[in-house]
């Protein structure tokens, strides 16, 4: 029988694609969001999850839509810094990660995955990175009040481990998602390399993004646990060598940098979780000039 899975904020662009990569792989799967998907490719319930009273039922039963979920993905949020007040974003996506964390424990759920983030890294890098490539091994470094909420999310996901020692909880600290119609964008940043400093030139394809959360959710483990994920490659032309160079002068160079590699280390998913990003925005736009 196959398991079944709730995914919050299945009408964004990572949770279009985490649907579409869990149906591929057998999963029976809800999507869960306040807007409903301009695709109908599985069964849709519209829930607030500000509402603790919804996100309880959303997660163990809803009439004919099912008796209960295996599983939780939670993807729905105010999306990043600047988007909505401050406050708005702080109140918004603690608040919806506790009640969604805590309804989980009540229906008993014990395999949850949600969308951190790149940001506590420390972007927008104003302060340069303690070391390139960058990965999970230094403190969170929030500096905006959206990253403060994500290590806020971490934070209560750790504590839920605590109390629910079954449990296994994944934060995937995502890099900016894009989808193919994004990449025609992608030749505008050559000129200017400063303009895409802010997140060392990372991104993530949606596709490879729903790789990793299909591949943490099968993960065997108990405990929560975080992991950068990020494409293999960075959004510009010039090699990486060159921008970490100028942009970054004397920040401590851990490994070789061959080529366009990414700043943002996915090396423990790769690792651990068997992640291996296979999509890159170089295959859907014709290569540009080096800067």
């Amino acid at each position: 029988m196959a398991q079944r899975v709730a995914v919050t904020g299945a009408s964004g662009k990572l949770g279009r694609a985490a649907v579409r990569e869990m149906l591929a792989h057998g999963w029976e799967v809800m999507a869960l969001d306040t807007n409903q998907p301009a695709e109908s490719l599985c069964p849709f319930i519209r829930v607030d999850l500000t509402d603790f009273g919804q996100t309880v039922e959303a997660l163990t039963a809803v009439d004919d839509r099912h008796a209960g979920v295996d599983a939780v993905v939670h993807l729905a949020a105010i999306p990043g810094p600047g988007v909505a007040p401050n406050a708005t974003t702080f109140a918004n996506n603690t608040l919806c990660a506790y009640n969604v964390f805590s309804a989980a424990r009540t229906a008993g759920v014990r395999n949850l995955v949600w969308a951190s983030s790149e940001t506590l890294l420390g972007i927008p890098f104003e302060t340069p990175p303690p070391y390139l490539p960058v990965d999970e091994e230094y403190p969170a470094r929030p500096e905006t009040v959206y990253s403060l909420a994500k290590s806020v999310e971490e934070h209560i996901a750790a504590q839920f481990c605590r109390w629910e020692p079954e449990m296994k909880m994944i934060g995937l600290r995502f890099s900016n998602v894009m989808e193919e119609s994004d990449y025609s964008r992608f030749p505008d940043f050559q000129a200017e390399p400063e303009l895409r400093k802010w997140n060392l030139w990372s991104y993530i394809d949606a596709r490879d993004g729903a790789q990793a959360i299909r591949l943490a959710l099968g993960h065997e483990a108990t405990g929560v646990d975080v992991f950068v994920i990020a494409s293999a490659d960075t959004v510009m032309q010039t090699p990486t060598k060159e921008l970490a160079a100028r942009v970054f002068p004397g920040v401590e160079v851990r490994r070789p940098l061959p080529g366009h590699q990414s700043l943002l280390s996915s090396d423990k998913a790769r690792r651990v979780l068997g992640y291996a990003p296979t999509y890159s925005w170089r295959d859907y736009v014709p290569a540009t000039e080096e800067s």
